[in-house]
């Protein structure tokens, strides 16, 4: 488990993705930080895109930023790379954090407890039931929900695949990141808890190097005491230097590139680090 920091730390933040574009497409990109977590960035966070060509920028319905803009035929690349300053504080914890009477909910949390794409809410209530419906509404809740998937659920980057949903999850017991945030959502809204799926930066901040190669990690939401809490169903452990950069329903609402059309990936890099050495960052860009 990550010990206590007790100040802001700095972190290196980035990507470089390369794709290929067999026709013109338009796509629409998720990779900037969340505005919630904008007041730590110390660089520009803005998509760098290759070739050059005309971007529009907008605020989905989510309060997401995204980049929209039409792929020329060719190669494509989407790259940035910044310093972003942290707390240093652990995902805060709250065991004793309750839940709301659906009816008293805010308006704009209610479809956080709708069946979405990857989360068949209808088809999971009864199982939902059966595992928690003696369990105490609220925080104590999640947690056992988290702990039931983080127990149930086999970790393997074999096992992910784009239509994967949370039914598929419960009945192979199998998936990647996304997969077990998408079951502890999906068993969540059963319960009456609004849930959303987070996509950010996660870096092995103060844990053993996994030894894969670094990726955007997903998280999930959950709306108790009128405010959102934390909570990851993979790692169930409070974790350092976790950066938001996109809410929604599930996965299909956070993609770090949406496009209407084909579009090949050829190369992917994440950057997710704590800087300790400026002159090491600096040499790290060049």
């Amino acid at each position: 488990m990550a010990e206590a920091r007790r100040g802001p730390m700095l972190l290196r933040l980035g990507y470089d993705m390369q794709f290929d574009i067999p026709e013109p497409v338009a796509c629409v990109a998720q990779l900037r930080v969340h505005p919630s977590r904008a007041v730590g960035l110390r660089e520009p966070d803005h998509v760098k895109v290759e070739p050059e060509i005309p971007v529009e920028e907008y605020t989905d319905s989510f309060g997401n930023f995204c980049t929209r803009f039409l792929a020329p035929k060719g190669p494509l690349r989407l790259k940035n790379d910044f310093l972003f300053e942290d707390s240093g504080l652990a995902d805060p914890v709250q065991p004793g954090a309750v839940a709301h009477p659906i009816a008293e909910l805010p308006h704009e949390v209610l479809r956080f407890l709708l069946p979405s794409r990857y989360c068949e809410v209808d088809s999971l209530t009864p199982a939902a039931f059966d595992l928690f419906g003696n369990t105490v509404p609220g925080w104590q809740r999640v947690q056992a929900i988290c702990n039931w998937v983080r127990a149930k659920v086999t970790f393997g980057y074999s096992f992910a695949r784009p239509t994967k949903t949370a039914l598929d999850v419960f009945t192979e017991r199998q998936g990647v990141c996304r997969d077990f945030q998408h079951l502890a959502v999906t068993f969540c809204r059963a319960m009456g808890i609004p849930a959303r799926y987070v996509a950010g930066y996660l870096g092995d901040i103060q844990f053993p190097d996994s030894g894969t190669p670094m990726d955007f990690s997903a998280w999930f939401e959950v709306y108790l005491e009128n405010r959102w809490w934390t909570f990851d169903a993979r790692h169930n452990l409070p974790r350092i230097g976790r950066v938001l950069m996109a809410t929604g329903r599930d996965a299909a609402d956070v993609a770090f590139l949406t496009s209407f059309g084909a579009a090949q990936l050829k190369s992917f890099v994440v950057i997710s680090e704590e800087v300790t050495d400026d002159s090491a960052y600096s040499a790290a860009k060049t």
